[in-house]
């Protein structure tokens, strides 16, 4: 029996309809969301990534603008672009898109943008909220760990009491996930590249969600079938020329209860959660 799909199409939906009212209330009061990305260069995949958020922002009723600015830029003009836009009243969002040039990776970038417009939920200030123990979806959090929460709970997958591994540490995915499932009353192991004896950890697993960013590294060998797992794939690598994730579905997709696909899975959660946080952006800086 092949495991059910975790397709995030049905989600996207739910979540935009709830965005578009959201939206409507704003304007009513003179308000239109509006955010800003802002691109060093011209990196195709970037542009590609840049496109589907400007479409979902969009069609939620919302504005989007994007500055690109030449890869040459000096440090100092480009802390001067990102000044402008923190003191914009007009701008309730912003991102700095990654990759950035060399010149300017000495920078923290994750701070750099002014706390209340942080939709990326990178900032020190905002992921302090899950090292304290919110469970708060509508708090300015990571796009891909509440993307991957909303996602569970969608399809009725149980998090609470479950014992859940999570394949990779970075501070994009990774640890904020893991600290996000942790408040959410999950048991969680967080693995990496130096883990032994993974396969046991992930055979014992009721959960498992890859974001280690290796096309098809996990295969059938990695799940127990008694177990029923579910597993939730973050991997984007690209494989022969086609995209695909860090687990080879082909492989596992019988011996699981349910997976997410690539692409069409995580992907698509993590831009509407993107837009998610720019309405609840200008929506907390227009209380009162």
């Amino acid at each position: 029996m092949k495991a059910r799909i975790l397709s995030a199409a049905p989600v996207v939906e739910k979540i935009k309809k709830d965005l578009e009212q959201r939206c409507l209330q704003l304007k009513k009061r003179g308000i239109t969301p509006s955010m800003s990305v802002v691109l060093v260069g011209d990196n195709p995949a970037s542009l590609s990534y840049i496109r589907n958020k400007k479409i979902i922002c969009e069609e939620v009723g919302a504005k989007f603008s994007l500055e690109q600015l030449p890869s040459s830029i000096s440090e100092q003009e480009f802390l001067g672009h990102i000044e402008r836009l923190n003191q914009d009243p007009q701008i309730h969002g912003i991102i700095i898109q990654l990759p950035i040039s060399e010149s300017l990776k000495k920078l923290n970038l994750p701070d750099l943008v002014k706390v209340s417009k942080d939709i990326d939920g990178f900032h020190g200030k905002n992921t302090q909220a899950l090292y304290l123990g919110s469970t708060n979806l509508k708090l300015l959090l990571p796009c891909t760990p509440k993307g991957v929460v909303h996602l569970l709970n969608f399809y009725g997958v149980e998090i609470a009491g479950k014992n859940i591994v999570v394949l990779g540490r970075s501070l994009i995915v990774g640890k904020p996930l893991s600290m996000l499932l942790t408040n959410l009353n999950a048991t969680v192991t967080l693995a990496h590249s130096k883990t032994q004896n993974l396969r046991d950890l992930t055979k014992n697993a009721d959960i498992v969600i890859a974001a280690i960013g290796h096309a098809h590294i996990l295969d059938e060998t990695f799940f127990n079938p008694a177990k029923k797992t579910v597993v939730i794939d973050v991997g984007m690598n690209t494989l022969e020329g086609k995209l695909v994730g860090d687990v080879n579905r082909a492989q596992v997709e019988s011996c699981v209860e349910a997976i997410s696909p690539v692409p069409g899975g995580v992907g698509p959660m993590t831009v509407v959660s993107l837009i998610e946080n720019l309405i609840t952006a200008t929506e907390n800086q227009f209380k009162g």
